[in-house]
């Protein structure tokens, strides 16, 4: 099975670029698989942006019309070379992608798809209506591409030229998502709170994938326009860029190859439904846009993970191999000496419009301290939490981290100066394994960039980051499940998971936010003890909880918080004797 995904790629390819072209195939069939293999190109784009990104798009068969004309133009009047209109090509989609990410990519909910709309049909627009690019009619007479001396000015010319672009686009982006930066675009799905955690610029990387997305198309537009030896604004518009979409939703949104799938059984259902429905109907239109509607719905209901998802049951993905055994440290951050200073909460104050959220509470903690924050539920814990962390802002108020002012900081930064949380509700990307999901921790300890991943010369670096999250993992106990699926794990492993990921991070100080909601006794038990051990290590830990048996027994001090403000201070013990606090967790003093 190992060897099946290892040269399953090369496989394929073999046949695709080698076997298929040497078949006395019809001009027809040759068509159909270039179609295919161009279409794959721009869905392949779509499988980042929308279905690991989670960013939707409708606006990508306009990046493909951007690289299309612009070949068209460049050679047919200024005799450019293709090869170079190419990287112009790509250039004049990366600038127009930036532009439009810049202010698009920004925007959340329905915005962002009702954005692409429009400026897709604004870019198809400008097409169809310059003179110098031939307005409706478009640009004729493109020259064909020359290879060595060889112009491919056929369709199985052009076949081995596209499906080689295809193939490679292919194992560029499974690199990529396989990698310190793919692990951080596959984050931006489930949200930005966690990743910016981590230390992730998170609108930089939408823009990464966005541009990406753009160069795909254009490469698919420049190999088309050779292809055609024509272009004109029909294939550009919105009702493409749906049918884009289509392809990498039908075939698995989510995998890479499902871009592949979902392209090849458009293009051939499409090419059997022209011919077939008018002689069903006895008039001739474009039904198959009804029957692939409807296909869209049965696909979404039962099936929403596309029909690579039943391939990819099939064959399940192997464990990953284990190669970092002698791989070098990840850099390492200075300790605070046991006792120092650590974290200055003062009089933070927290208002959300007439709502007093948090009223001026002030605590510190020290080095090698486990310091809990508890109170009944409502009472400010989380918020406070949130405000330490940088996912609220301040209204009022300072706090300092190793004696640096960190209030107002964004929660990256705080990432960046040494503090690392988990979430009240676990924050996890569940298609990714255990380990894989650790190791986003160590995203701030490594430097590898999208390009340096994609051409896989991040090796060295990668074995560093798994060998950092198998030690983190080893050290809560969980290293024996490091190849689970993270979406397969029960909530108290999921928690320890989270905490090997924020431990990932080589923090000064780690901030648990209700570590213990929703666990079992036993499982709770079991956290403890991974506490009392991460403690007996020197590490320095805020733990807001609002179970007080659980804190009691792990805390050197308590902060105990009502309606916002700071009831009382204390060692577990004074805090347990207190009857304020226990006339604020019962409503009674007796």
């Amino acid at each position: 099975m190992q060897a099946l995904h290892r040269y399953g790629f090369y496989g394929f390819a073999a046949l695709m670029l080698l076997v298929l072209p040497l078949l006395p195939l019809p001009p027809f069939w040759v068509t159909q698989l270039n179609m295919i293999g161009l279409s794959s190109i721009a869905a392949l784009g779509l499988v980042l942006l929308t279905g690991v990104a989670g960013l939707t798009s409708f606006g990508q068969a306009a990046f493909v019309g951007v690289g299309a004309y612009t070949a068209a133009f460049l050679a047919t009047k200024l005799g450019i070379s293709p090869w170079l209109t190419l990287l112009v090509g790509i250039g004049l989609s990366v600038a127009v992608a930036l532009v439009l990410g810049a202010i698009t990519l920004r925007m959340s909910g329905h915005y962002l798809p009702l954005a692409t709309i429009a400026w897709g049909l604004a870019l198809n627009y400008t097409m169809a209506n310059m003179d110098f690019l031939g307005k409706y009619d478009g640009l004729m007479g493109v020259p064909p591409i020359t290879v060595a001396g060889l112009a491919l000015n056929d369709g199985k010319g052009m076949y081995v030229l596209i499906w080689a672009f295809a193939l490679a686009a292919a194992l560029a982006a499974l690199h990529l998502l396989d990698s310190r930066p793919g692990r951080a675009i596959r984050a931006l799905k489930s949200g930005t709170t966690m990743a910016e955690a981590m230390g992730i610029s998170t609108f930089r990387y939408k823009l990464v994938v966005f541009v990406l997305a753009a160069i795909l198309a254009a490469l698919s537009g420049w190999l088309y326009a050779h292809f055609q030896r024509t272009v004109n604004p029909s294939p550009f518009g919105i009702n493409k860029g749906i049918e884009y979409l289509f392809m990498a939703v039908l075939g698995g949104v989510g995998h890479v190859w499902g871009a592949f799938l979902g392209a090849g059984v458009v293009k051939l259902v499409e090419d059997q439904l022209q011919v077939l429905l008018p002689r069903l109907i006895g008039t001739s239109g474009n039904f198959e846009v009804i029957v692939f509607g409807i296909v869209m719905i049965v696909v979404l209901k039962y099936a929403p993970e596309g029909l690579w998802s039943f391939v990819a049951k099939r064959f399940p993905k192997p464990a990953r191999q284990k190669d970092w055994a002698d791989a070098p440290p990840l850099p390492a951050r200075s300790k605070p000496q046991r006792g120092e200073l650590l974290l200055q909460v003062q009089a933070v104050r927290k208002e959300f419009g007439g709502l007093v959220a948090v009223n001026d509470i002030s605590f510190d903690i020290r080095a090698g301290d486990i310091v809990g924050l508890i109170g009944p539920n409502g009472a400010g814990k989380s918020t406070t939490f949130n405000l330490i962390t940088g996912v609220l802002g301040l209204t009022k108020g300072a706090v300092r981290f190793r004696g640096q002012p960190v209030g107002g900081l964004s929660s990256r930064q705080i990432a960046q100066a040494g503090m690392s949380r988990t979430f009240q509700h676990v924050k996890m990307i569940p298609e990714m394994t255990v380990l894989e999901n650790v190791a986003l921790g160590g995203y701030l300890r490594s430097r590898s960039g999208t390009l340096k991943a994609m051409l896989r010369l991040d090796r060295s670096e990668e074995r560093g980051l798994f060998a950092e999250a198998e030690a983190q993992l080893q050290r809560i106990g969980m290293a024996h499940q490091m190849h689970e699926l993270a979406g397969n794990l029960a909530l108290g492993p999921q928690r320890l998971m989270e905490i090997a990921r924020a431990l990932c991070t080589d923090p000064a100080l780690l901030l648990l936010d209700e570590p213990a909601a929703g666990l079992r006794h036993q499982e709770k038990q079991a956290l403890a003890g991974v506490l009392r051990q991460l403690k007996a290590e020197g590490l320095s830990i805020l733990l807001v909880e609002h179970d007080m048996d659980f804190v009691m027994g792990l805390t050197d001090r308590i902060v105990v918080m009502e309606f916002g403000t700071r009831l009382i201070e204390g060692t577990p013990a004074e805090v347990q004797a207190s009857p304020i606090v226990r006339a604020a967790y019962l409503g009674t003093e007796h």
